[in-house]
This record gives C-alpha cells, structure tokens and sequence, in this order.
C-alpha cells in the first residue's frame, strides 16, 4: 500500500482485502448463528483487527495520523466494509419482514432482533481492537458518524429495519395488549423483546462516549401511542361500566385495573414508563368521576360500608389534592352524627352526665375507627374528625337548653365525680383507668377546660373531705392525666389539696397524742379535723351558725391546740362540709344516724324536747331561715320528725315532734342529704368565679404580651390573646375589649395619638 510506515520492527503488513475477506468470513459465521470453534473466534479476535492494531500502533510513533495512509487507513476501510456488510444484512432481512402483520410481524421482528442483538455483540467483541483504538481516536478527536462496532450494528438496524418496521410493529404490539386487558392469554415474549429492542435502540449519538440508552426511541417510538392507547381504552371502559353496575363494583374494577397495569410494567415494559402510565390510568379511572365518587362517598358514610369507603379512599388519595371534598364530607357527616345522638338522648343527657358521655364517646369511638382503619390513620381525616367532635361536643342541643357552652365541661366533671366517687358501681383498677383514657378524648375537644377545672376542683374536694374517692391512685392517675394534657399550673391547686388531706391525717394523730397526755379531761366524742389552706381549696364561706354545746368542747381543745402549734394563724370553720354520727337512745331500736352537721344540730335540740316549732330551732341553731327548711324537711321525709303541717310549706309557726315510731331496716342510716339551695347557689357560684377569673387571665395575657411588644394594632393585640388563651378557653371579643379599657384605667396601657386602634405599655 503506497504511504505505508516503515516496520522497524519487520512486521509482516497483511493486505487489506486479505483481512477484510477473513474478516467477511468471519462476520458470516457469526449472522448465520453458526457455532463457532474457540479458535476460531481467537484468530478473528487477534488475526486482522491486531495487524491493523500493529499497524496503528506503528502510526502512533510516527505522528500526526495521514488519512489516507497506514493503520489510519485500515481502520477506516474496514469500518465503512463493516457498515455496508451490516446495512446489506439487514435490507435483505427486511425483505422476509415488510408484509407482515400482526402476530407475524413480531415473530419476524422479535426472533430477528434477538439473533442479531447476540450476533452484534459477538462482533463487537471480535472487534475489541478496532473500538479500542482506532474507534476511540476517531471519538476523542471529535469524527461524526464513529461508534463502537456494537452501537455502529445497532443504528445500522434503526435506519433499515426498524424504520421501516416499527409502526407496524408498534401496532401489532399495542394490538396484543388490548387482547391482553380484554382477558385474552397472550405471548408476553413478544411485547418484551419488541420494548428491549426500542430501549437499545436509544442511543445519544451526538456524545458516543455517553453510556446507556436515552430511551428517546422507547419514548417517541412506544410509551407515547401506548399512552394514547391506554386512554382511549379506559376511557371507553370507566364510561360503560359506570353506567351498568353501582359505583362500588366500578372501584373494585378500577382498583383492579391500577394493579394490572403495575404488574404490565414489571412484566414487560421498561420501568420509567411505572409512574407515568400510573397517572394516566389514576386521571382516566379516578380524577374524571370524582364527582361521582363524592356523591357515593356519603352514601357509604351513611351505610357504614368500611371496607368500601377504605378502597374509595385509597382510589382518591392517587389524585394530587384529591382528597379535600372527602375529608369536608366526613367533618360535616361526623358532625351531624353526633348532633343527632345527643339530640335523641333529650332531657337525660342533660341530667345524667354518663349518658351524655357516654353517647359522645360512642361517636368519637365508632368514627376514629373508621379513620384509623378505613383512612389509614390520614392526618387529614384525624383533622376533620377532631374539627367535627370540637364543634358537636361544645355546642349542641344539651348546651343550647342551657344556654350555655359551659354545660358540656361541666357534665364531664360530674361524670368524672361518679367514676371516682365510692359506689357499689365502681369498676375493676383496669377497667377505670381505661374509663378515664376515654374521658381524657373528650376533655381534648373541651372548649372551656376552665370551667371543668372549676367543676372537677369542687367535686374533688368533696371526695377528699368526705373520704369518699373509690381509689387514691386513680385520683392520682387523674390528676396526672390533666396536667400532661394542659400543664402543670392547671393542676397544681389539685395536688395541694392532696398534700393538704395528708398533713391533716397527721395532725390528727398529734391532737390525739395530745389529749391522751393532757391533764384534763378526755373528749367524751370521737373527733377528727381536716385543715385545709385556703387558697387552694374551693369552698364558700360558711354562713352564720351556733355550734351545739356538745360540740362546743371539741371545737375549743382543737382551737387551743393548734393555736399553740401555728401561731398566727387563724381557722376559718366550714361547718356546711362538716359531717358526724349520733346514736339514738328513744327509738325502739338503737340507730347510728349518719348526719350533717347541720343536722345534728337540730335533733341534738330534741335532747330537752318532744316538739318545738321552726322559729324556736331557728333562735337555737342561728340557721338562715331557707337552710333550716331545708334540713327539716329532709329529717320530716325520713320520718325522724313528723308534723300536723304541710312539710313543703312549713311556716314559723309549724310544731315538729319526734317520732318515736321511728324504724328502719338498717341500722346504721345516712340521712346526710345535700340541700337544693346549696347545690343551686354553688352551681351559680362557680360560674360567678370562673367569668372573674377568666377576666383576671385576660388582663394578664394583655399585660405580658404589651410588656413583650410595646406597641400594638388593636387586632394583632385580640389575636395574640385568643392565641395565648385557647388552650384554657375560647375568651368572646366584648369581653376581651372590656379587660383593655381596665388596663387603660389602670394605667397599664394607653392610646397612642393620631394612630388609630393602637395601644402602648405604660412601664
């Protein structure tokens, strides 16, 4: 060859044509799929392409390659002779292929592109030195229309098999999956070489040294019709199902058709085409009747068909933003569940706070079910069903009757009182503190935790000075239970007051230790005391009252007693939450009454009478006139004391005598009945003091949060403490504006001049 290098090295140059006919040679055996000794492939492997190497090498050293001469040459000229062997191939393979159709076409195309894509990769392994060398020179110094021997077979294929082919083939594939969706067995074999071919197909030719298919000829050549295909095809089916079978067969089916075309995917497609076919199918089987879904939503609601709103739900949480009707629907529905449950158990909710409770929690419990079920547990559906059971528990017909939003806290603690009070009632340990998990739901929802703090305190109270809690680690429990839930100031005033029963017991047995060492005479009564510091404990001031003098001497030992023990103190005595026993020595048989202390009173006065009028124990006892009806008419119902007159009408005239015909099947009797005007004014009272205290929790919010900012709009001032509040209650606006202009009396704030609605700290 004419510009051929010199050898120093006195290798024997092989002619090109003579390497190109072994070669040829070669490349036949490996198209024919013609088994191929080893040695065989190794004298390819090394003959032609590793004197072209030698040659190429030789070049190297010389310099700058000559285009026309050398390995340059050799190169190049068996590149361009394989280029035309390969495109020759496979125009004459097209030939068998072009009128095919269907089935048949992918038979051809698949079982032809198989053999090739294996002949191709055997030929690029032959072709190691030619890639590696002359290849990549042609690469990196930047040649259009180099590739690798394999890739070179590949785009050979593209222009003049595939081309030519591929919307026939594309056809006949798409063609099958719908046989294949239709129910139809079909050869999954031929869609997956058909997809492996236009993924391989997909070469970046503008950079060769990018690894990988672009899967630009997958994408344009397949996923696109097959999209198309898909929508078309569900389209049609959703429409005609829809109209001949009820909404909930419909998902099911489209459920169904979601995990088919998944699994497609896996099968035979190419995995980039998952979340976009998944969209597409999720836009034509969901998105477009998602009104029709809404309907059937709260027809399922209604039903309480779980299992079908469960695959709604996952069917619609598919669709961006598709959730947000759903989760309105649930909110309203749960409400007017629950409106309706209290409103069907009428005046008994009222009066009975277990009912009341009760229906709430039957509600909340039958509805987080079905969120945590159903809804997976969505933080959007918990919302929706917090937001209903917030608005149906603070307001409903229960609070309407009485007029106020505060009946609902209430009635909570009352049902707390009955759980926690001894009764023959009361529950295993487990089961009331399961009871108590489940009022801690309902507390959650309180708007006005201040008033069931009022409430709970009072009920407390008396279960603690009465000895009657069912059980002091449930009380603990409780206590516990709150001050997690709003913090510790929310129930410290609670825990002084257990501190309080405890230094009481105490106490009691050094007044006991005392008297046993005095010198004077020992107290002819059994007597015990409870101390309790006044500020944490919810009591009224006792009103006017003449102890009886056989208790007088009791009341003066303790008086000295302690007097000596805490100087500077002074006891304030709560005779209405006192209580004793009296034994009885004018009856037939020999009674213990169990009695207020107010009822004591009057009977101790029968000591020294048959009968006395009501004016005459009212000189005695120094009881308001009501209080002593009250008690009277409680000792005339047991039938201690009898009278001529109408007992609910007694005037100051009307004469009470002891019955002496008194009797009883027990004989210890508890005749220690609250009074109507006590629970009535106490009642009124602690709404009295949680409007005040809630005027004096206002006033400082607005203090601190002036103090923090200085200055203040008048709505920034109102959000920030309804903000800083909410957790204790709902403060209303009127009374919020009312606090502001105290502070301003007081001088805490000020109206800032020529800017309206704003406010200052006064420091």
């Amino acid at each position: 060859m004419s510009g051929r290098p010199q050898n120093p090295h006195g290798l024997k140059q092989i002619g090109l044509d003579q390497i190109w006919d072994d070669l040829k040679l070669g490349i036949k055996h490996v198209y024919g799929r013609q088994s191929m000794a080893r040695t065989r492939y190794m004298e390819l492997y090394t003959g032609p392409s590793g004197s072209s190497q030698q040659q190429r090498a030789q070049g190297n050293r010389r310099g700058p390659k000559t285009p026309t001469g050398g390995a340059q040459f050799v190169g190049l000229e068996l590149y361009k002779r394989l280029k035309e062997f390969l495109r020759q191939y496979l125009v004459n393979l097209l030939t068998d292929g072009k009128d095919l159709l269907d089935e048949q076409v992918l038979q051809f195309y698949t079982k032809r592109w198989e053999d090739y894509q294996f002949s191709s990769k055997v030929l690029n392994g032959v072709c190691a030195y030619l890639n590696r060398h002359w290849v990549r020179r042609e690469c990196d110094e930047g040649t259009k229309g180099i590739y690798e021997i394999y890739s070179l077979a590949l785009i050979t294929w593209r222009d003049n098999l595939f081309k030519p082919l591929n919307k026939q083939v594309t056809n006949a594939v798409l063609k099958l999956i719908e046989r294949e969706r239709n129910g139809e067995t079909i050869n999954t074999r031929l869609v997956s070489g058909v997809i492996n071919c236009y993924v391989e197909l997909g070469l970046n030719e503008d950079d060769p040294s990018v690894k990988g298919p672009t899967l630009s000829v997958y994408k344009e050549n397949f996923e696109n019709p097959f999209l198309e295909d898909t929508e078309r095809f569900y389209t049609r089916e959703s429409s005609e199902f829809l109209r001949q079978n009820p909404v909930t067969e419909y998902m099911k089916k489209a459920e169904a058709r979601l995990m088919e075309e998944q699994k497609r995917v896996q099968l035979y497609l190419h995995e980039s085409t998952q979340d976009i076919l998944a969209r597409k199918c999720e836009k034509v089987m969901i998105e477009k009747h998602l009104e029709i879904f809404h309907i059937e939503f709260q027809n399922l609601l209604n039903d309480d068909k779980n299992d079908d709103l469960g695959r709604m739900y996952q069917l619609v949480s598919r669709i961006q933003d598709g959730l947000g009707e759903l989760k309105s629907l649930l909110e309203k529905h749960i409400y007017n569940q629950g409106i309706a449950a209290i409103e069907k158990c009428g005046e008994a909710a009222t009066n009975d706070p277990k009912i009341y409770v009760q229906t709430i929690l039957d509600v909340h419990k039958k509805y987080h079910a079905l969120v945590m079920t159903s809804f997976s547990n969505d933080a959007g559906f918990v919302a929706s069903l917090d937001k209903a059971c917030g608005k149906f528990i603070n307001v409903n017909s229960v609070t309407k009757m009485a007029n106020s939003s505060s009946k609902s806290p209430e009635l909570l603690a009352r049902y707390c009182d009955l759980l926690l009070k001894k009764s023959s009632k009361n529950p295993e340990e487990a089961e009331l503190e399961d009871t108590l998990n489940q009022v801690m739901i309902v507390f959650k929802y309180i708007e006005d935790k201040d008033v069931f703090q009022k409430f709970y305190m009072k009920m407390l109270a008396k279960r603690l000075v009465h000895h009657m809690s069912a059980s002091d680690d449930a009380e603990a429990s409780m206590i516990s239970k709150l001050k997690q839930a709003c913090g510790f100031e929310y129930t410290s005033k609670l825990q002084r007051m257990f501190q309080d029963i405890s230094v009481s017991k105490e106490l009691n047995d050094h007044f006991k230790e005392h008297l046993k060492k005095s010198t004077e005479d020992q107290l002819d009564i059994d007597f015990s005391i409870q101390v309790l510091s006044s500020g944490s404990w919810p009591f009224q001031q006792s009103c006017v009252f003449d102890l009886p003098q056989e208790l007088e001497r009791s009341f003066q030992r303790f008086t000295m007693f302690y007097s000596n023990r805490h100087s500077g103190r002074k006891l304030n005595w709560y005779y209405q939450m006192s209580k004793g026993e009296l034994v009885t020595n004018c009856f037939k048989n020999r009674y213990t009454l169990q009695a207020s202390t107010y009822q004591m009173a009057v009977l101790l006065q029968y000591n020294s009478a048959d009968a006395l009028t009501v004016q005459q124990l009212e000189e005695t006892t120094h009881l308001k006139t009501d209080t002593l009806i009250q008690v009277l008419q409680i000792l005339l119902k047991s039938k201690l004391l009898i009278t001529d007159d109408d007992e609910n009408d007694l005037q100051p005239t009307s004469k009470l005598s002891l019955f002496f015909g008194y009797k009883n099947k027990k004989l210890r009797v508890n005749i220690n009945m609250p009074l109507k005007t006590e629970v009535k004014v106490e009642q009124e009272a602690t709404h009295k003091h949680i409007e005040e205290d809630r005027k004096l929790l206002i006033q400082a919010a607005i203090v601190r949060i002036m103090k923090m900012r200085k200055t203040l709009k008048h709505q920034q001032l109102l959000g920030e403490v309804l903000n800083q509040l909410s957790s204790r209650f709902k403060p209303r606006v009127p009374v919020i504006k009312k606090c502001i202009d105290i502070l301003i009396e007081k001088e805490y704030l000020e109206r800032v001049e020529g800017q309206k609605d704003t406010y200052s700290y006064l420091a």
